[in-house]
């Protein structure tokens, strides 16, 4: 008799570990991994944008400044010729 409330007692101490510990702390751990994925993705997404950004900005400067230089030079021209 002794012998089965034992048992008992045990068995229901390692259910309580796995059910109410493990597993939760296994779930916890899975979605925590899965978020901080996701927030990696988002930084490396708005870093490649912040990127193309700055590379278009710079490239803009260089068109514009040759268009201008292209619109002057026309306009001079014209002018010579009345």
């Amino acid at each position: 008799m002794l012998k089965i409330i034992f048992y008992t007692f045990i068995f229901w101490l390692l259910y309580k570990l796995i059910f109410d510990f493990i597993v939760p702390v296994y779930q916890s751990t899975k979605q925590v991994r899965r978020q901080m994925g996701d927030l990696q993705d988002r930084m490396r997404q708005q870093y490649q944008e912040q990127q193309q950004q700055q590379a278009a900005s710079a490239q803009r400067p260089q068109a514009s400044a040759s268009a201008k230089k292209a619109d002057n030079s026309d306009y001079l021209d014209f002018e010579e010729v009345k």
